[in-house]
């Protein structure tokens, strides 16, 4: 069938082989590979936050939309501490993988954030500490990309 149609409609045949030639460019120079979903594929191991996400694991949660989940750390490194991850991980174990595909979420997590440290209802005063850890040099234990918004204190700097 797909043969037929290019022998019989010309115009089709001139617009598929411009298409064609000019994907088959992309994939000669490898521009696929790092576009999220074209090349790059989520492959890490599920986490403890993917198992929160599902409801396999129990979590107080705090706020939540179809983009994001924010809850409170079990292990608490302040009066006020919670967690705001995004739900479709989308490749983001840590925030070296960020690419400008995420974007959208990156601002949505921040966004959270602030709302977040703004709930005196949740310990939080006049002000927090916004922390993305990043990697195991960097302090962080899951492999999902989260924000920790700590406050109910005075932060002291350096954070060590």
């Amino acid at each position: 069938w797909f043969e037929s149609v290019q022998t019989k409609d010309p115009v089709f045949k001139k617009v598929f082989d411009e298409i064609d030639g000019g994907l088959s460019a992309w994939e000669e120079r490898d521009r696929w590979d790092p576009i999220w979903m074209a090349g790059v594929r989520d492959e890490a191991p599920t986490t403890l936050f993917d198992m929160i996400i599902a409801g396999d694991i129990p979590a107080a949660i705090v706020k939540e939309d179809d983009k994001i989940m924010a809850f409170k750390d079990i292990n608490p490194a302040a009066p006020a501490h919670i967690i705001v991850i995004p739900k479709d991980r989308m490749g983001l174990t840590n925030i070296r993988k960020a690419s400008p595909e995420h974007i959208e979420i990156l601002g949505r997590l921040m966004v959270a954030a602030g709302e977040i440290a703004n709930d005196t209802e949740l310990g939080f005063g006049d002000g927090a500490r916004i922390v993305v850890n990043d990697g195991p040099d960097g302090g962080q234990e899951v492999m999902h990309l989260h924000v920790h918004v700590l406050g109910g204190r005075s932060m002291t700097w350096p954070p060590g």
